[in-house]
């Protein structure tokens, strides 16, 4: 029965959990916190009686912010049992069609109606809806019902979910990479539990939290980070257990190059270096003018009115002890950043990785030159760019230099389709693109193609081979 109870405890709404709100096709990822108020679409509201319910629970906003469990038959259109005209051609969009003003529909709002009444008095004050057509009518509901129920759906993360939100509210931050791509990325990468994955993406931690994802918690997962530090914006909205951060490495690209060659330093700090600071600090000391080391006339008459009885001055003393506290907290950081740097170099050095993701802002190609080193022989790898350009000078540079076979550049082709009862045609909206994938395979050194085996002349051009994917 306990095992029952923890296996139905992972389907429920936790507090702390990370979760995404979605209405219609907006979505936005929050963390369930008690009495804090969330913005979405235009409306606030509370998560407190979210706690304990469902996954993909629908909730309707009442009056304070309140969530309020949606039943099912709710979920029925008004007016089912509703008269229809057989065209529309004598309908007349004049804007006096509905009886019903905005004073009107606000003043209903404040007695308390809810979204599904208020769209009920809608069609019963509208001269025109039982003269139109059966699908104009469904038509005309679903476009009152997006105005005016207050309903949110609350999900549970996902790689899928989370794509589509970064992709339909902010696609700069992912490149523009969409779901359907990263799909095509994990799948091609043979990404799977107890393997050991690079990863070098500037998509907010997207590709690097479905990376994580796919592979369960269990093996290794490398990011390749350019800057000062690891980006993981979006690896926080999955809400993964703590476990999986276990298997999370970090290693900056700055250091592949050192790293390669054995000139990388990953070991502890040189206590000579801080003896070598003090020499230097103290022998820039000696080169100050005198009054410098001496000080302002206010210093020496604090210091002199300070030290003459041998008292202490207690505001003094507490900001040596934040200084001191500063310093070694400041020590405790480089020291962790060291032991990561260590621990990732480590993994690295055996060249045995099983697979590599590439999805970012920079030119792919020097990027994985350099990262195709570590990977074993026939071992997949993947670059994701938004322009072909990047992809096809990759290719050519690998065909050139050898050491990998399969090479394929594909463009995805995505059209969402309308599937309804006597209504079934694409989507007149779609996407423009999707962004290009690189793919192919490691080969051993001996077995990698000479860079010269290809004909003289043959351009470059000819020998790509770009593949269009319906998907």
């Amino acid at each position: 029965m306990a095992d029952n109870v923890d296996e139905d405890s992972q389907y429920r709404i936790k507090e702390g959990d990370y979760v995404v709100l979605k209405r219609g096709d907006v979505f936005k990822a929050v963390q369930i916190q008690l009495k804090k108020k969330v913005i979405f679409e235009k409306q606030w509201f509370f998560l407190d009686k979210a706690v304990g319910q469902l996954y993909s629970s629908t909730f309707e906003i009442v009056s304070g912010g309140i969530l309020q469990p949606l039943k099912p038959k709710h979920t029925e259109g008004p007016a089912d049992a509703k008269e229809a005209g057989t065209d529309n051609r004598n309908i007349v969009d004049d804007g006096k069609s509905q009886k019903l003003t905005r004073d009107d529909i606000e003043t209903l709002k404040e007695q308390g109606l809810k979204g599904q009444e208020i769209i009920q008095q809608l069609i019963e004050n509208s001269s025109t809806f039982r003269d139109k057509t059966e699908y104009a009518q469904d038509k005309y509901i679903k476009k009152k019902k997006k105005k005016y129920e207050n309903t949110v759906t609350i999900l549970k993360p996902s790689c899928r979910i989370l794509a589509m939100m970064y992709h339909g509210r902010e696609p700069g931050k992912i490149c523009h990479l969409r779901y359907d791509t990263l799909a095509q990325m994990l799948t091609l990468g043979n990404i799977h539990a107890g393997s050991k994955v690079l990863v070098f993406e500037t998509c907010a931690g997207l590709v690097l939290g479905s990376v994580m994802e796919r592979m369960g918690g269990y093996g290794s997962v490398i990011q390749m980070y350019p800057g000062g530090g690891p980006v993981r914006a979006g690896v926080e909205s999955f809400g993964f257990p703590e476990h999986f951060h276990d298997m999370l490495h970090e290693f900056p690209i700055c250091h592949v190059s050192a790293l390669l060659a054995g000139t990388l330093d990953t070991t502890a700090k040189d206590p000579s270096a801080d003896s070598k600071k003090s020499d230097t600090s103290a022998e820039e000391e000696q080169n100050q003018p005198e009054a410098e080391r001496r000080g302002s006339p206010e210093e020496q008459s604090m210091e002199t009115s300070t030290g003459a009885d041998g008292s202490h001055d207690p505001e003094k003393d507490e900001r040596e002890k934040l200084k001191e506290a500063r310093a070694q907290g400041k020590k405790v950081k480089q020291e962790e950043k060291r032991k990561k740097l260590a621990a990732a170099a480590a993994l690295l050095e055996g060249r045995n990785a099983d697979g590599l993701v590439i999805a970012s802002r920079f030119h792919p190609c020097p990027v994985l030159m350099g990262l195709l080193k570590f990977l074993s022989p026939s071992r997949p790898f993947v670059v994701y760019s938004q322009y072909k350009e990047a992809l096809i000078e990759c290719y050519t540079k690998l065909k050139d230099h050898g050491g990998t076979v399969n090479l394929r550049l594909t463009d995805t082709w995505l059209r969402h389709y309308q599937v309804l009862p006597n209504r079934t045609h694409p989507v007149l909206l779609m996407s423009g693109g999707g962004g290009y994938l690189l793919s192919g395979t490691t080969v051993a050194a001996d077995c990698s193609k000479p860079a010269g085996s290809q004909q003289a002349g043959e351009p470059a051009a000819k020998r790509l081979k770009l593949t269009d994917t319906e998907g």
